[in-house]
This record gives C-alpha cells, sequence and structure tokens, in this order.
C-alpha cells in the first residue's frame, strides 16, 4: 500500500494525517469555525482529494464507512485506508460527494445509544455551494450564540438532523467540506436556534 500511495500521492500518511487531525480536532472544538485542510489535500489526486484527506486522517481497518453510490469514491478510500465498506445504516463514516443525498444519509446513519454513544456515525457532506443562509447556533464550543452564513445543504442538514430529538449522549456529527479543502464542523450537540 505505502509504495502504490507514493507513487500516485504526494501524501505523508503519518505527518499530513497527524496535521489534519489537530484541524478536524479544531473544527470539533469551535462549531462553524473554518479550517483549511487545502495544504495537505493538495498531495492527493482524483476527483475528491479533500475527502481522501479526511479519510485518510480518520479512517484505518477497525472502522467502516459509506460513500452513497460512489464507486469510485469507495474504492479509492477502500486502496487508501483499508477501513470495510459498508451499508449506510452501519457505517462509521459516511461521505456524502453529492449533497442530494444528504437528507437520506442523515435519516439513516447509527446515532449510537445511550450505552454506546460511540457508535455514531459522522457524516462528511461535500460543500461547494456559496452560502444564502444565515443561522444562529448555540451549544458547547460557542459563547453564547454565533451567527453565521451558511450554503442551503448545511442548513438542510442541519435542520434534518436537529428534528431528529436524540438524547445525548447520542446523535450524528457532521463535518462539511468544499472541494477546495474548506472544512467546518457542527457536532452533535451544537443545534440552530428556531428562526
Amino acid at each position: 500500500m505505502i509504495s502504490t500511495l507514493s507513487k500516485k500521492h504526494n501524501f505523508s500518511i503519518v505527518f499530513n494525517s497527524q496535521k489534519i487531525f489537530r484541524l478536524l480536532l479544531e473544527a470539533m472544538s469551535n462549531p462553524a469555525r473554518v479550517v483549511s485542510i487545502s495544504k495537505y489535500a493538495s498531495k492527493l489526486v482524483g476527483e475528491h482529494p479533500a475527502f481522501l484527506a479526511v479519510a485518510m486522517t480518520l479512517l484505518d481497518n477497525e472502522v467502516s464507512f459509506h460513500t452513497c453510490k460512489n464507486q469510485s469514491l469507495s474504492d479509492e478510500i477502500l486502496s487508501l485506508t483499508l477501513a470495510k465498506s459498508e451499508p449506510l445504516e452501519s457505517a462509521d463514516y459516511i461521505f456524502v460527494s453529492n449533497p442530494k443525498d444528504a437528507g437520506y444519509a442523515i435519516e439513516n446513519a447509527k446515532r449510537g445509544t445511550l450505552a454506546d454513544p460511540h457508535k455514531s456515525a459522522t457524516i462528511i457532506i461535500r460543500n461547494d455551494d456559496p452560502p444564502v443562509c444565515r443561522l444562529t447556533l448555540f451549544g458547547p464550543g460557542i459563547e453564547d450564540r454565533i451567527t453565521v452564513h451558511v450554503t442551503q445543504t448545511v442548513r438542510d442538514a442541519i435542520v434534518m438532523r436537529d428534528g431528529q430529538y436524540h438524547e445525548y449522549p447520542e446523535g450524528i456529527d457532521l463535518l462539511f467540506v468544499s472541494s477546495m479543502g474548506e472544512l467546518y464542523a457542527i457536532p452533535r450537540l451544537t443545534r440552530m436556534e428556531a428562526e
């Protein structure tokens, strides 16, 4: 795997993954704060380098993923991470390259249980549209409230997820990634203020 990776990609599994992991922690700790993984994603080739960079950081042979009918992305992630491809309902990480599939992914992703909250999914959604919605968010990592401008995809995803009324610590974490490598998180406890 390493020799193939080094020939096709210029991504360091050790060093670049560590840098991206720190940025993901920053994003999860500070909801809606944009971080850039473009410097590291640019070391990968293919149609979805930012997705691949996230996959190579979070996935290994002990977790599973799903790509919502994107077979080429699934093949690439499988070859780079050795993670298992599983049906959406049982996948640990769900990569949504077509934002139109986000609703179905959120509706059917595993949410964990009160006894095993870690058995929930993280959904990574491609987010390339311009911001058209203004939202007020609150929750851990946000002092009082923040107002952010987001895409319709982001708004719809938060509305759908929050409408499921999971009991903490159950829930789904959302990551939004642009093809340019701009990334931000809306963790399970971040909520949108009613409009």
